[in-house]
């Protein structure tokens, strides 16, 4: 027998097995998320890390002249709203809504809310329900647009959420994926260029 290649196979799927876990999404057909591959100690953590890592890779693509806003707090005619990311540039206003949904997750795009099911190592299953982020940022994308308005400063505002499981149970124009997705949503032209002055306006009734 020889030894030597028996243990050349062994090494071979040891390193297959490395590959496997060091990439949670291969072999699985899902596409691995960006925060799998910047962040997986962290993006696994719920509330206030994941939103961190988020923000985290937004500012990865900011630009010179964006100004990022965090825990932006506002009201309109009675409805208040708090904005977990705002994105102040010349191409507009953009807000950026963090999730740590874990588990799988059931719903719909015009659902108000969806159904979270998670299974415990013991392998008893819980049900959930939780906010639709989708519904969730068009609402917020409303306020906002009003509430900035209302005090003079008529702007475009877009709404996207991130999930940081990248487990959406829809596809959407308003969810980003990657950094990528976020650079292109808050750097494309689609309405005319703020000034600086604007840029400046809407900074101080936000800040």
């Amino acid at each position: 027998m020889d030894y030597s290649i028996i243990g050349l196979a062994a090494l071979a799927v040891l390193i297959i097995v490395l590959i496997i876990r060091s990439h949670p999404g291969a072999g699985s057909g899902r596409r691995p998320s960006v925060w799998e591959s910047l962040f997986t100690p962290e993006y696994k953590q719920a509330g206030n890390r994941g939103e961190k890592a988020a923000v985290r890779v937004i500012k990865s693509v900011l630009r010179a002249d964006d100004r990022l806003l965090t825990n932006v707090r506002i009201e309109y005619d009675g409805k208040p709203a708090e904005l977990d990311t705002v994105i102040v540039n010349r191409y507009g206003v953009f807000i950026i809504e963090v999730k740590n949904y874990v588990g799988r997750i059931v719903g719909g795009e015009d659902d108000y809310e969806w159904h979270k099911y998670k299974m415990t190592d013991a392998g008893n299953i819980y049900k959930k329900t939780v906010k639709n982020p989708i519904k969730q940022v068009k609402r917020q994308i409303y306020i906002l647009a009003r509430y900035l308005d209302y005090y003079g400063a008529r702007v475009w505002v877009k709404g996207y959420a991130i999930l940081l499981q990248d487990n959406s149970p829809v596809e959407s124009d308003h969810l980003l994926h990657s950094a990528a997705d976020i650079d292109r949503a808050i750097h494309t032209k689609d309405r005319t260029l703020l000034n600086a002055a604007a840029v400046d306006q809407i900074l101080k009734l936000l800040s």
